[in-house]
């Protein structure tokens, strides 16, 4: 038994010894992947539920005779609540049973999604779109964490990296499948090929998964090792009062604004601009998913190589993606339609969530150990808002009054903010250093 002393206290930290490795069998080595395929899965699910609805707009605008302003409502509706309930959710998880809380989450947002095919108007498919949103409001931190609870540290940033792309590769299987589904068989169908396939890995991941299963294999990984000053718990106000961590929070959000906008009305763009049918268009709009997507991971690759010796780098890289995106995403909708312009489009949106992997670094950084999980949690909230509700709604209004392409044409402007944020965070990342450095004493060993 050790004890550490610091100004908030003396705390006891028992050393526990590490046993001998012992080999284990094959079923136990390939447990945890089968916990990430299947988390995974239902990370696909969760964004095929949510995004299905950009390939089906067409279809409710002429059945309902909605606005765009009003389509865009339907998206942003889900944001809004994941942004809102993403932290007090993540907390219940934790104390209520995560296994438990992640089977639940997948039955009510598939259930909702159900009765997005049942909708017989605006207003019940808002209600239906407002209940999708409560049920993946904390899939995202809350699945990550049982990932990677049964992995190994050394594996947890390509786990994580891999995990938060999924959300991206489940928007390309939503748009284009919905639209396809759309065209054939009905666009209700589309909501319900979706629910059915939410409620099938639901039911798999509560079949194979346990917390007590879950614990064995994370206490295989051996315990964590001692840090100094363990027992210290930073102030949640720490969040807050870092102004390298607040302009890391605003800089993420307004890049992923742009991101979310194509994800959510690329389908209506191709279709109404290049006259192609919803599910033809939704293909190709899922192409455009897939780029953002993978452009995430490319360009996390990429800044953790060029901030390997200089993490100040990172803050330069994000900034260089922005101003990527910026300059072809605004002269991509400014040009007429054609080759040129989908692939001017294409390029903005390879870059356009590419800040993504930056900014969550940089917050990771900045924020004490002991309160990084709710400071990754208040990034999502920012995202949540700012951008993933904010952008695809505004859009919507802009293209009532302006029409889809000058909206989309204005969108990427956001990134002008973006980049005044990023700008600020690298000039004042040295002092959120020393002042990370600073708020807890250097301990003692008595």
């Amino acid at each position: 038994m050790e004890l550490h002393t610091t100004a908030a206290g003396t705390y006891r930290h028992a050393v526990v010894p590490v046993p001998a490795d012992t080999p284990a069998s094959p079923a136990r080595r390939r447990y945890p992947w089968l916990v990430f395929a299947l988390a995974f899965g239902l990370l696909l699910a969760d964004y095929m539920s949510r995004q299905v609805l950009s390939a089906v707009f067409p279809f409710l605008k002429t059945a309902w005779a909605l606005s765009d302003s009003q389509l865009a409502s339907l998206t942003s509706i889900v944001a809004l609540m994941v942004g809102i309930l993403t932290l007090p959710l993540s907390i219940l998880a934790d104390r209520w049973g995560r296994v438990r809380s992640l089977v639940l989450m997948a039955v009510l947002w598939s259930a909702a999604t159900l009765l997005c095919a049942l909708a017989t108007g605006y207003g019940q498919m808002l209600g239906a779109r407002f209940l999708v949103g409560v049920g993946e409001a904390a899939y995202g931190s809350v699945g990550i964490a049982v990932v990677l609870s049964v992995f190994a540290p050394r594996v947890h940033a390509a786990l994580s990296g891999a995990f938060m792309a999924g959300g991206s590769f489940g928007s390309v299987l939503g748009v284009g499948l919905g639209g396809v589904i759309a065209v054939h068989l009905g666009w209700r169908w589309s909501f319900a090929a979706m629910a059915i396939a939410g409620l099938i890995l639901a039911a798999l991941f509560r079949a194979v998964v346990s917390e007590t299963k879950l614990a064995l294999h994370a206490a295989e990984q051996g315990p964590s090792p001692v840090r100094p000053g363990i027992g210290y718990r930073a102030p949640v106000s720490t969040l807050f009062t870092n102004p390298a961590v607040l302009c890391a929070y605003v800089g993420s959000a307004l890049q992923i604004f742009t991101a979310a906008v194509l994800l959510a009305w690329m389908p209506s763009f191709i279709n109404r601009s290049y006259g192609l049918a919803p599910d033809r268009a939704g293909a190709v709009a899922a192409v455009f998913s897939l780029l953002i997507g993978t452009g995430m991971i490319i360009c996390g690759m990429i800044t953790d190589r060029v901030g390997r010796r200089d993490l100040a780098r990172k803050w330069s890289a994000a900034m260089v993606f922005c101003a990527i995106s910026l300059l072809c995403l605004g002269i991509g909708f400014g040009i007429g339609t054609g080759p040129m312009q989908l692939v001017l489009i294409g390029i903005g949106a390879f870059f356009s969530g590419g800040s993504s992997g930056p900014t969550a670094a940089m917050v990771a950084n900045l924020t004490h150990p002991s309160v990084r999980a709710s400071a990754l949690g208040t990034l999502t909230l920012a995202n949540s808002l700012l951008g993933l509700a904010l952008g695809p709604f505004v859009v919507g209004v802009l293209a009532d009054h302006l029409g889809l392409t000058t909206a989309l044409r204005i969108a990427p402007l956001a990134y002008l903010a973006a980049l005044a944020a990023l700008m600020l965070g690298k000039r004042v990342y040295p002092a959120g250093l020393a002042r990370l450095a600073a708020l807890e004493p250097a301990p003692t060993t008595l």
